[in-house]
């Protein structure tokens, strides 16, 4: 099964996104957005820009963990991974990304 988009409502009448891969592993999480229209348009750039690599930005944490953003053209994060232990978790969740940010499934739970 190929991933899928997560959109959904918080506590505080924000909207945010997460990209699931087919094992239902959450991969990547957007900000939060006041509009639901604005979380839509960062799913549709997810699709347009997570098969460059060059749109990955590796970074580490002050605790040593990686991470990654996943960048705009224009420079905006639109979304960010999971804190992991090694950078070759992070290297595959990248991967795994790449593969499943084409996705054309969002299931809408708010």
């Amino acid at each position: 099964m190929s991933g899928w988009f997560e959109l959904s409502k918080s506590s505080d009448g924000q909207f945010r996104f997460v990209l699931k891969a087919g094992n239902a592993d959450t991969l990547l999480t957007s900000e939060l957005y006041k509009a639901k229209s604005s979380a839509e348009k960062g799913i549709a750039s997810v699709q347009a820009h997570s098969s460059a690599d060059e749109r990955y930005e590796r970074k580490a944490a002050s605790n040593g963990k990686v991470f990654f953003n996943l960048k705009a053209s224009n420079g905006q994060v639109i979304g960010t991974s999971q804190m992991y232990a090694s950078e070759a978790t992070r290297e595959n969740d990248i991967a795994s990304v790449k593969a499943n940010g084409s996705s054309t499934t969002v299931k809408d739970n708010t």
